[in-house]
């Protein structure tokens, strides 16, 4: 048998180790960097985004490592501001209290606004009602 009718069967000596079929499959840098996210799209947004004259093979794999991570980051906190909510979709009210109730996202995205966000509730403590009629009866009367 020739190499060729060898390679058709799936299996053939290539030095020391042996080569299957599945070998020879093809396999996207998102698969071998073990990501999600699109490497290759990264890589010609890279190129064409004139940031610079070459890319590096690394650059577009670590980026998009990173963007991964802060998207598995926001939703993983969006996923819990809609749990405590009740609900089983997030919003973009939920990803705006994810952001802002996290001090390193908040300072990441400070200047984003994100529309249908909302605010975070807060109220100064100098509004509240003061505690320190706590030890009076409600119903005693003024004396004068």
């Amino acid at each position: 048998m020739s190499m060729r009718e060898l390679s058709k069967l799936g299996c053939f000596s290539h030095g020391t180790r042996q080569v299957t079929g599945d070998a020879g499959k093809s396999q996207s840098r998102s698969a071998k960097a073990g990501l999600q996210f699109p490497v290759g799209r990264v890589h010609r947004l890279l190129k064409r985004g004139n940031y610079a004259q070459r890319v590096g093979a690394g650059a577009p794999v670590y980026l998009a490592a990173v963007l991964e991570y802060l998207a598995a980051e926001i939703l993983e906190l969006a996923g819990n501001a809609a749990r405590d909510n009740k609900k089983q979709r997030i919003v973009p009210r939920h990803l705006q209290l994810a952001i802002r109730n996290d001090e390193e996202l908040n300072k990441l995205l400070g200047d984003v606004v994100i529309s249908q966000g909302g605010v975070v509730p807060h109220i100064d403590p100098a509004l509240l009602p003061s505690k320190s009629n706590k030890g009076k009866k409600e119903g005693a009367s003024q004396e004068v």
